[in-house]
């Protein structure tokens, strides 16, 4: 009876009796083994060297940035320039930091650890960078070093979006979107707040002192306790860890409370000079404080001092700076890029249009006789509807709501009093039929840009410190807005085609000339006459032109 149980315990473990099977694992049957696949072997060997320009599609971005390159269309002189010195280690060619920087911030790239790992990863940055891999230093230290030159392509790409007739400067729109810095708004610190910290630190630091000092004293009555408390290493007089700390700080904050007294103090000379020029008396403050002082909520950064904070699209408060682009109609190119460290757009307004200005002269065009201007009303002044006049460009500028102070709206039809206001003069011009059609166009102008800088280039957030730098880094991000506009449009064939003469005959593309390099390479490394021979031949017959 036991036997019984024990052997029905047993066949418990197996579900099903099955037999062994002598096949082995290679005489089975793979699945699918009727369905024929592509060939695939990932042990293959290039019979011939790669040539990674192959791998890239073409029409590719990472093309049309070598050829921009490779063509002298960019000019690099101001950065072969910077190297004047024979000595020392050689650098990375310009060509290569500069094709990878641009096709890095056309794709979203800005970092150098991101770009240098792109370099080991990406078979067009590898194509770009002709199978080098420079490291993150040196990406950065050429950013760095050639920050002015870079920013200044800008204006280069304007000429060549001028070229290819992207721009003919008939309705141009201005805007500004706030850019985030490279710091934190908590390691920013209010006016008021600097006061209370700068004297609850010096009542610190002297009550430090003083306990340091008594225990300097009472150390020099014995050496053992000297040893004892300091160690044998230490002379016994230097500042605790504690005291350097405290020491740092209230240097930090002194300083930051010193550059903002300079600015305020700054502020109200001007401001008074202004009013002076106008007439008027400068009135006290109503706090009736000091006016060459800063204000209580004035505030400066310590990572960052030359941003501000300012109010974001989501409601919230960061440290920024504010972009400023100027937009053609035709193919939102932009045509003039600043940046302030200030949030109003009313100030903005003049050097934009200077910029314009500067560019126009440099690329060799002028404005049309009938060229607008819109802007949003965070434009608007009488003194930018003048200097927008003057500039020779028609303003329809936003005046926003009126306040109770101000006379009213004028009516929508009739004649416009003589007395009236530039406000007033400014929200009949849009209430008109052109008005309207004119300012209405904004939007589709200048928005899409920086939507497109945002969601394409991710260039609402700078990598680089200071105004000078993210005023630079701007202008590069717009640089390669516009280099994008030109390659969707057609590249640099389209400039071609627009300037070559209709009677020139068109250059014949040679499809196999790249294969005809590959095995001049190839018969260079044959060391056989009769394979040399055989290559030749080959390479004759490849490149020779047809009967």
């Amino acid at each position: 009876m036991a036997a019984v149980v024990a052997e029905a315990v047993a066949g418990q473990g197996r579900l099903v009796e099955v037999e062994p099977s002598g096949a082995s694992v290679e005489e089975r049957r793979p699945a699918a083994e009727e369905k024929t696949f592509r060939p695939y072997d990932p042990d293959q060997l290039l019979l011939m060297a790669p040539d990674l320009r192959e791998w890239v599609p073409e029409g590719d971005l990472a093309h049309f940035v070598s050829d921009l390159v490779e063509s002298g269309t960019l000019d690099l002189s101001a950065i072969y320039a910077d190297y004047e010195e024979e000595r020392g280690f050689p650098p990375y060619d310009p060509r290569l930091m500069v094709k990878l920087l641009l096709y890095g911030y056309a794709n979203g790239v800005v970092s150098s650890r991101k770009l240098e790992r792109a370099s080991y990863r990406d078979v067009a940055v590898r194509m770009l960078c002709a199978g080098q891999q420079p490291d993150y230093r040196s990406i950065a230290r050429f950013r760095k070093r050639h920050l002015e030159a870079l920013g200044e392509l800008f204006l280069q790409t304007l000429r060549l979006c001028k070229r290819a007739g992207l721009v003919r400067f008939s309705a141009l729109a201005l805007d500004g979107t706030k850019l985030r810095a490279n710091a934190s708004r908590h390691k920013a610190m209010s006016y008021e707040r600097m006061l209370r910290a700068e004297a609850q630190l010096e009542a610190e630091i002297a009550a430090l002192r003083a306990n340091v000092r008594a225990l300097l004293e009472e150390a020099e009555t014995v050496d053992a306790a000297e040893d004892e408390r300091y160690g044998p290493d230490r002379r016994g007089d230097e500042l605790p860890e504690e005291l350097q700390r405290r020491e740092q700080r209230l240097a930090k904050i002194r300083e930051a409370k010193e550059a903002l007294e300079e600015e305020a103090r700054a502020a109200e000379i001007a401001r008074r000079a202004e009013l002076e020029a106008a007439g008027k008396q400068p009135r006290a403050p109503r706090d009736r404080r000091d006016p060459f002082k800063p204000k209580p909520g004035a505030q400066r950064n310590f990572t960052d001092p030359d941003s501000k904070i300012m109010k974001t699209a989501d409601g919230a408060f960061h440290q920024c700076y504010s972009g400023q682009a100027l937009v053609d109609e035709s193919a939102q190119v932009i045509v003039a890029a600043e940046l302030a460290d200030e949030a109003p757009d009313t100030r903005q307004l003049e050097p934009a249009l200077d910029q314009l200005v500067h560019n126009l002269e440099a690329i060799g065009a002028e404005l049309p006789a009938q060229a607008s201007l819109s802007a949003d009303a965070g434009y608007f002044s009488a003194d930018n509807v003048r200097i927008t006049h003057e500039q020779g460009l028609d303003p329809h500028i936003a005046t926003g709501r009126f306040k109770h102070s101000e006379p009213p709206p004028p009516a929508p039809r009739g004649r416009i009093a003589k007395n009236a206001t530039p406000k007033q003069r400014m929200a009949r011009k849009l209430k008109t039929q052109k008005g309207r059609a004119v300012y209405s166009r904004r939007k589709t102008i200048v928005e899409p840009v920086f939507g497109q800088i945002d969601t394409v280039q991710n260039g609402r957030k700078l990598l680089l410190r200071g105004k000078q730098a993210a005023r630079a880094q701007w202008r590069l991000t717009c640089a390669v807005h516009n280099l994008l506009k030109l390659h969707r449009a057609g590249g640099l064939g389209l400039i071609q085609e627009l300037n070559t003469s209709p009677g020139a005959p068109a250059a014949k593309p040679r499809p196999l000339a790249r294969l005809a390099h590959k095995i001049d390479s190839l018969a260079a490394r044959v060391r056989d006459p009769i394979g040399d021979r055989l290559l030749s031949t080959a390479a004759i017959a490849i490149t020779a032109p047809r009967s």
